[in-house]
């Protein structure tokens, strides 16, 4: 079967309901990212940022994978699929995606604030009990924190998600800018002659010489012409 890679970015969980943070009404417009995104804010004030995450997961609980996220996940019948996305929600696993790479981490993950990316210290909460307090620990005795990769940390999966879209037989971009690095490089690693197919209904500025298809649909109406596509070429 040929290996179809895909990279998802806000506009998948947007139509979701959740929020993204670059477009108008964003999260961005509510909170400083440099407070609540950073490590130096959760240096300065853990609190503001453990409460910020604690609604970021509610939000989540309320709310449904899109069209598109099943139709990513139905992909897999007639594909090797591998998703790499931007978001921190589990909306593609809820759809039944099944091997899906995190670059930002995962929203209803927590670690210990000194060895955040020790697998030894990555948790799972509970969707009954997603809120984190002060003093609730890891077990190395520090804080547990959000299992996010904040602004000006290392991103531990871009090796294997530039790896895995170097196999790539088709790629598939939806609902990203491809502003967010090093996340928008990773089209430097697919194969020269593979198809790219762009899914957002907006114009996208992306400075490649790659030639691609550019859907300019929303994620699910955009995954639907897509699917027709892939049919279309068998």
């Amino acid at each position: 079967m040929k290996k179809v890679i895909v990279l998802t970015g806000a506009g998948v969980s947007a139509e979701s309901g959740i929020s993204t943070f670059r477009d108008n009404g964003g999260l961005w417009e509510q909170y400083d990212v440099e407070q609540v995104c950073t490590p130096e804010g959760w240096t300065k004030d853990p609190s503001l940022v453990t409460q910020f995450y604690n609604l970021r997961r509610k939000q989540l609980l309320q709310v449904k994978p899109c069209q598109a996220h099943y139709l990513l996940a139905e992909l897999e019948k007639d594909y090797h699929v591998a998703i790499i996305t931007q978001n921190v929600d589990n909306l593609h696993e809820q759809a039944g995606s099944s091997n899906v790479i995190h670059l930002h981490g995962e929203l209803m993950k927590v670690t210990s604030s000194l060895q955040p990316n020790n697998e030894k210290y990555i948790r799972t909460l509970d969707a009954d009990n997603p809120e984190v307090k002060i003093g609730d620990l890891a077990e190395d005795g520090s804080q547990l924190r959000p299992f996010i990769v904040w602004f000006g940390e290392p991103v531990p999966q871009i090796e294997m998600a530039a790896e895995i879209s170097s196999l790539a037989d088709i790629y598939v971009i939806i609902g990203t800018s491809l502003n967010v690095y090093p996340a928008a490089g990773l089209t430097q690693f697919v194969p020269d002659g593979c198809p790219i197919y762009l899914i957002d209904p907006k114009p996208v500025k992306w400075n490649s010489n790659r030639p691609f298809t550019h859907i300019m649909k929303g994620a699910s109406e955009g995954m639907k012409e897509l699917m027709e596509l892939l049919k279309s070429k068998k």
